[in-house]
């Protein structure tokens, strides 16, 4: 497990810095510090290894926010901790959050089975779902609505990424930020 744990966090680093390309599997291996014959014993393709790193850094995600979001009483509340603890691994986990843009935007997303994909999501579509059953949300489609709000936490993790404001700082304009995307999606 050990090795598989330092070619995982080796391949995040390269891949974040040269991109899935710009990386081949023999310099992942040789930073890693094993063979490539076992990168490629615990990983058969590259392809493979982009797709399994992905699936440990949104599990990690997933249980970071499932963790520390809260289930609040109201929409609202229940939201904003799924927003508000989304930013904060963001700003914790930069490489990470990185990498989910990145593969998001490639062709190796391709790969996953979109059921797949929205497995780990599922809390909160369903958050949304309720949303609408209730008439909180303007009745769009799920996938518009996360279009929306998945748009926001990138665009506000690279604001504050860019700008490296204090913690207070941070804090004001994500709850802020929420505040301006509630009104959108309300």
């Amino acid at each position: 497990m050990e090795k598989t744990r330092k070619i995982l966090d080796t391949a995040l680093k390269l891949f974040v810095e040269y991109g899935f390309h710009g990386t081949p599997t023999s310099k992942i291996a040789r930073e890693a510090g094993v063979a490539n014959g076992t990168l490629f014993n615990k990983f058969a393709t590259k392809d493979d290894l982009i797709v399994a790193l992905y699936a440990d850094i949104t599990n990690r995600m997933t249980e970071y926010i499932a963790e520390n979001s809260g289930q609040e009483s109201s929409l609202k509340e229940s939201m904003k901790g799924y927003y508000l603890a989304t930013l904060y691994w963001a700003l914790d986990n930069k490489a990470d959050f990185h990498f989910i843009q990145q593969f998001k935007t490639s062709p190796f997303v391709s790969l996953i089975a979109p059921d797949e994909l929205e497995k780990s999501f599922q809390p909160f579509y369903d958050m949304l779902w309720r949303g609408i059953d209730e008439h909180l949300l303007k009745p769009l489609p799920i996938d518009y609505l996360c279009t929306i709000i998945t748009s926001q936490v990138y665009g506000i993790n690279l604001y504050l990424i860019k700008n490296e404001f204090p913690k207070s700082k941070q804090h004001t304009i994500i709850s802020d930020t929420f505040e301006l995307l509630w009104e959108m999606i309300t």
